[in-house]
């Protein structure tokens, strides 16, 4: 089996496989590596590893550690993709195209130009690319995206005020629900709940399971329960501290941890 490093390429940050070879490789490095698509640049995103080789993963080669000149050229890349940007959304634009354009890229050799773009429908671009062969004088590859992945390569700020989670460290995006809102006893308005790219925001996902666990040993809000201080009945819950209030009379509120408390009867409500 080959030593391998995973490597990030491209905005759209796809993950990639490369034989290390004689080069000692550390995460965050930035190298030059062989890919099928041809020389490209990346950044060392998981340490070396062993892997079984399939016809379904490409194996490509580090080829060198990046050099100052390497970096100077990427800048470069970088204006050249610029300059692409026009003359693909002006080609867009006179063959009618149903389609968004995201962002364009080259490869680090300029060999090939990826172009990255959302649509609703299914676009023929087949004489696009035709013109943009010819105008660019180079490989095309055309990229439906979904409107996550394209938030994830603009980027931007989140309701939190933080950077998008998509842009700094989420590799997949895992299938998020109203019910995940429900279960965490948050607001059900949509556009609340919804990210930049219109979507239910990844992060109902990261504490929903320790709400699903923790409302399988808790009470329900209005269940009568014995308490060290006697019976009452649970006004709330708060799954992080996984504790709940226990109202015994009026203004006689005491907080217990779930683990201090016994339901009396499940569908005895007060």
């Amino acid at each position: 089996m080959p030593m391998v490093v995973g490597v990030i390429v491209r905005r759209i940050k796809d993950k990639v496989y490369a034989q290390t070879g004689q080069y000692t490789i550390n995460l965050n490095d930035k190298v030059i590596l062989e890919t099928e698509h041809g020389t490209e640049f990346g950044v060392v995103c998981e340490k070396e590893k062993n892997i079984q080789q399939t016809k379904d993963i490409y194996i490509g080669k580090i080829l060198r550690i990046a050099t100052e000149n390497d970096l100077k050229k990427i800048i470069n890349n970088e204006n050249k993709n610029l300059q692409a940007r026009i003359t693909v959304s002006k080609k867009i634009q006179e063959h009618k195209l149903d389609m968004k354009l995201t962002c364009v890229q080259y490869t680090f050799d300029r060999t090939k130009l990826f172009i990255y773009y959302t649509s609703e429908t299914r676009v023929d671009f087949r004489q696009l690319i035709k013109d943009l062969a010819h105008a660019l004088k180079t490989r095309i590859q055309m990229v439906q995206i979904g409107v996550r992945d394209e938030s994830k390569i603009i980027g931007g700020v989140g309701a939190c005020g933080k950077q998008l989670c998509c842009q700094i460290f989420l590799k997949d995006f895992s299938s998020v629900t109203i019910d995940m809102a429900k279960y965490q006893d948050l607001s059900l308005n949509t556009a609340k709940l919804s990210g930049l790219c219109g979507r239910l925001m990844c992060c109902l996902d990261y504490e929903y399971e320790n709400y699903v666990n923790f409302k399988k040993i808790a009470p329900q809000i209005g269940d009568l329960v014995n308490t060290p201080n006697g019976k009452g009945k649970v006004i709330s819950l708060d799954c992080i501290k996984e504790s709940c209030n226990v109202e015994f009379s009026k203004n006689n509120v005491k907080n217990f941890k779930i683990s201090q408390i016994k339901k009396q009867n499940l569908n005895n409500k007060a």
